[in-house]
Formats: C-alpha cells, structure tokens, sequence
C-alpha cells in the first residue's frame, strides 16, 4: 500500500495549521510557502477536508484556514480516509461483507484482514498532537513542518 501525494500533503497541511494555530486563520499562501507544496495543488485538497468539516475557512484580508479541533482530535487514519478512500491492502476487503467470490475458500483472507487490523489501528491511534510533539521531542531541524 502506497500513500498518494494527496494524503501526504493533506496530512502537511493539517500539521503546519496545527503547528500555527496560534496565528489564528492561515493562508494558503503561507502553508504552501513553508511546506514547499503547490498552492494550487492545496487548493485541490482543501475542498476534501472542508467537506468533512476538518477545516474552518475565513474569506478576505486576513483570510485563510485553521482547524476546527484541536490537533488531539484528528487521527492520521480519519485524515487518510478522507484523502485515500480505503486503507485496506487488498480491493476484497473495500467490501462488507468480504466481496470476492473465493472468500470462503481464500487460504490468504486472514492475513489481509490482520494486516488491515494492523493498519487501521497503528494509523487510528495517531493524533496530530502525537505527530507534533514526536518532532519537537527529536529537536530535528524544522525541515518538514
């Protein structure tokens, strides 16, 4: 399983806004500058997190975005979700049941679904917060956020 550049920069996105929540609504402009990520591909992935109402938006002069809750509230896997559909490893599990005609003789089918569980669960227990507070434990320079 790959993360696309949509779900990796969404998740960017959420972390610089949590990162300057303090500075209340922020630009596009100003995410894109410090993330070195395209505005025009920001604005791609604003309309998917705004939908889901991750994201709280100003219009005008001092306008710009910041998150809705505090970083503590949204999940690594929500966030994945939104940007990359499904998290499972293998199409049969999109389905619920599982989907595929050979589910009842699928010698594999376990596997895939503890390697799903493992996913969901290493990804659903990971806050904005953990994130942030990781980084700033390392005392890495500030070359992601």
């Amino acid at each position: 399983m790959k993360i696309s550049t949509k779900g990796r920069y969404a998740l960017r996105m959420l972390l610089d806004l949590a990162m300057h929540q303090q500075d209340g609504y922020i630009a596009l402009k100003d995410i894109a500058a410090r993330q070195n990520i395209s505005k025009k591909y920001l604005e791609q992935i604003v309309p998917i997190l705004n939908k889901s109402n991750l994201l709280q938006a100003n219009r005008g002069f001092q306008g710009g975005y910041r998150l809705v809750n505090p970083p503590s509230e949204y999940t690594v896997g929500s966030i994945l979700r939104l940007t990359e559909g499904s998290l499972t490893p293998v199409a049969c599990l999109d389905w619920t049941p599982v989907g595929c005609e050979r589910r009842c003789d699928c010698i594999t089918l376990p596997l895939w679904q503890g390697l799903s569980k493992v996913i969901a669960d290493y990804l659903d227990n990971i806050t904005l917060q953990d994130l942030i507070d990781d980084y700033q434990a390392r005392s890495v320079n500030n070359y992601f956020i």
